[in-house]
């Protein structure tokens, strides 16, 4: 088994790459583990409380129930997945039975900000993208998918998104082992990527 862990900042294009390498092997040789389904249960705040939890900072994230799920599949066990909801800024209460599988890619804007997960990946990618991209991409996804409008998306932008990139995100590019540009559609990174894996697979 290998672990791959894929950081970057919000918008800069880890879930193009995990696609991309998903589509590399066969369905049973990946599996996919997103830090969002790891942000801690808020069941006790209300709707109201909950909009305004910095998501963007490492403490909005349950890194211990991420590595005991890491290290159970390491251990060949399959794991209750927890499954979030952005429209509720929660937990739904369901989960996603997972299993161990050949590659196991964890891709995340936090995931490299934590010792403890950093040291459970065999190959750490920082996807490197420019800052008005990456607001671009963000205020697209975040009105088309998770029901936000646009001057929500823009002030969360600049009172949260751009400092917590700042202060937490840009820095962990110096845990990388790969670091992949995604400015445009970017086959080779992925290739590179691909051919990593398949010589630590031996």
């Amino acid at each position: 088994m290998l672990i791959l862990g894929i950081a970057g900042g919000t918008g800069s294009g880890k879930t193009t790459v995990v696609e991309q390498m998903v589509h590399e092997y066969p369905d049973h040789e990946v599996t996919v583990i997103s830090q969002d389904s790891y942000y801690k249960d808020t069941s006790d705040l209300s709707y109201e409380e909950r909009t305004k939890i910095n998501f963007d900072h490492p403490e909005s994230i349950d890194f211990d129930l991420l590595e005991k799920h890491l290290l159970q599949l390491k251990a060949g066990k399959t794991i209750d997945q927890p499954v979030y909801s952005f429209k509720e800024h929660n937990r739904t209460g369901e989960t996603i039975k997972t299993a161990p599988s050949k590659v196991i890619i964890v891709e995340g804007i936090l995931i490299l900000t934590m010792p403890s997960i950093r040291k459970l990946f065999d190959i750490k990618v920082y996807i490197d993208c420019d800052s008005d991209e990456r607001l671009i991409r963000r205020l697209k996804r975040d009105i088309a998918d998770r029901g936000r409008n646009l001057n929500e998306v823009l002030e969360r932008y600049q009172t949260t998104l751009k400092p917590m990139h700042q202060q937490f995100i840009e820095s962990t590019k110096v845990y990388a082992d790969v670091i992949i540009p995604t400015n445009r559609f970017n086959s080779v990174g992925v290739k590179i990527l691909r051919t990593i894996i398949d010589q630590k697979l031996g």
